[in-house]
């Protein structure tokens, strides 16, 4: 996992933390005009004490639903969940630091509650806040970031943005890993980043953009660093016939399309929902 602090400083001076600059809509000449790029940028991204997240819509919310946050599961203030463990509708008053476009905090952002979390077959966390999502820009015009109700393609441009740093990687979908493991986890369908995405510690729970529709495809989790074979923070790829392969310095996110079906009104996450396959307690 892209764990928030160990060696995280030692990376930002390395790397340094400034933005990549947003893409922005391109055309070849008058004649000939290329497919819009929407801008991405950090509005509607968060911070939290340890990793990264975004404030996050289905197509199908409400102005007045309350607000969902989208993390990963490895990011929860309890630890890590153990391997088969999903939590749903567990208090929590954890606080986010709300980031506008150019990654300045506007306000801080409080839970509810964890909606779900797990780290069996994806990586994820969706906290459910105390504000809705029309408070939120009404107060601060940020809105939320909306999560695509489609599985992306392998050739996808996209951009990961980490309200921890403050930085945005740009790459694109090079691939999908069957099963993706890691330690004690493994999860399914992960999404592989070409090498331009050098995530690094404090990127997990980022927002994986896709930069043709601005709309959330997956969540940052986890890169190979030292070329180890399934360990912890060396994830491998392990096809349909249980071959394994190791990708030293690739990194992955979890596909997050599963969600929408599974959010019905008033951000109530109801894992009984038709079409709703998300790993149940």
């Amino acid at each position: 996992m892209k764990k928030p602090l160990v060696g995280a400083l030692f990376a930002l001076l390395l790397f340094g933390a400034g933005a990549a600059p947003a893409a922005a809509e391109t055309r070849s000449s008058p004649q000939q005009v290329q497919p819009a790029v929407k801008a991405v940028d950090f509005a509607g991204t968060v911070a939290l004490s340890n990793c990264s997240g975004s404030v996050v819509r289905t197509p199908d919310s409400q102005p007045g639903d309350p607000a969902l946050v989208l993390s990963n599961g490895h990011c929860l203030e309890s630890g890590f969940p153990a391997p088969g463990q999903v939590i749903v509708d567990q208090p929590s008053s954890r606080t986010f630091s709300l980031l506008n476009s150019t990654g300045a905090k506007v306000a801080t952002l409080r839970a509810s509650k964890i909606a779900y979390a797990t780290m069996t077959d994806t990586d994820a966390s969706l906290y459910q806040l105390t504000s809705t999502y029309a408070q939120i820009k009404t107060a601060h015009g940020i809105d939320a970031l909306q999560l695509s109700a489609t599985r992306p393609v392998q050739g996808t441009s996209i951009k990961v943005v980490s309200g921890y740093w403050k930085r945005i990687y740009s790459c694109a979908i090079d691939g999908f890993a069957y099963r993706l493991k890691e330690g004690a986890w493994t999860w399914k369908d992960s999404v592989r980043y070409t090498s331009a995405c050098k995530t690094i510690g404090g990127t997990s729970g980022s927002p994986v953009i896709d930069t043709a529709t601005g709309k959330v495809v997956a969540v940052n989790n986890t890169g190979n660093e030292d070329g180890a074979r399934c360990t912890d923070n060396n994830p491998c790829e392990v096809d349909e016939s249980g071959n394994v392969t190791v990708r030293k310095g690739i990194n992955y996110g979890q596909q997050t399309y599963g969600f929408v079906a599974c959010i019905g009104v008033g951000s109530k996450l109801d894992l009984t929902r038709t079409g709703c396959n998300l790993p149940k307690p």
